[in-house]
């Protein structure tokens, strides 16, 4: 699969995070290699919080309005699964699929009031039967999965960390997602304690791209940070306008 050989590159693999057929079309214009979904940016379009307060089906729609504008190997945040049943969330990479998506992410946390963590072994177990029926259909798919230690803070992050990195490669992750994650020690560590491709996220204190390339990071991904940053600037130029009581400023 080509877009499972991305994350084997000598450079990390920069996933250019969309939202919709523009964003998707300015990546491409940049020449980025992969495409990745942020369900984060998608709900805030659509009036909801992240975690599954949309509906599926409304995710999907944005899947098939971006994928059908682009070439580009598109990977989708599919969250938790939408879903807590392993057939409904291979139902749903599925119909993914059969949009053109390569890749999902699924992240090991729900939203219910608060985010909170699965447990471990349960989350395995379900990851386990996700990947089996999948074989089984031949659905070919990188599931990249998210664990979301470093953003609920855990005791003893790090090997808390690298226990369910070991379940979820056993249960046939292709990949591995730990977003919060910084400092240069806690990444090396991480990176080293598999043989699965590690992805990082953009965060204030993430070092630069070529110290994650010699910490052997092979996916780096910009969440919702450029969307928010996208609409932090219009709330500034519109507020310019408001000043100036003119456009000028716009051109």
């Amino acid at each position: 699969m080509k877009f499972k050989n991305l994350h084997i590159q000598d450079k990390p693999l920069l996933i250019g995070n969309v939202w919709d057929v523009p964003s998707t079309k300015t990546a491409e214009k940049l020449k980025f290699q992969a495409i990745g979904t942020s369900s984060s940016a998608i709900a805030s379009i659509l009036g909801y919080n992240d975690g599954e307060e949309m509906e599926f089906s409304e995710l999907e729609y944005f899947v098939e309005r971006i994928a059908t504008n682009t070439n580009l190997p598109l990977s989708v945040d599919l969250e938790s699964g939408y879903s807590c049943k392993p057939k409904e969330i291979v139902n749903h990479i599925k119909r993914l699929v059969e949009l053109g998506v390569v890749g999902i992410n699924i992240e090991d946390s729900i939203v219910n009031e608060k985010r909170i963590l699965l447990n471990a072994n349960d989350f395995a177990k379900t990851l386990k039967e996700i990947k089996r029926e999948l074989e089984k259909e031949n659905a070919d798919v990188f599931i990249n999965v998210r664990t979301d230690t470093f953003i609920l803070l855990q005791k003893n992050v790090i090997e808390e960390t690298k226990k369910r990195i070991q379940l979820y490669q056993n249960a046939g992750a292709n990949g591995i997602f730990v977003p919060c994650i910084e400092k240069e020690n806690d990444i090396k560590t991480i990176v080293d304690s598999t043989n699965l491709p590690i992805n990082v996220m953009c965060m204030p204190n993430l070092p630069n791209f070529e110290t994650l390339t010699k910490l052997g990071v092979k996916r780096i991904s910009m969440g919702n940070f450029l969307f928010d940053k996208m609409y932090d600037k219009f709330e500034e130029t519109t507020k310019t306008v408001l000043n100036q009581n003119s456009f000028k400023s716009i051109f």
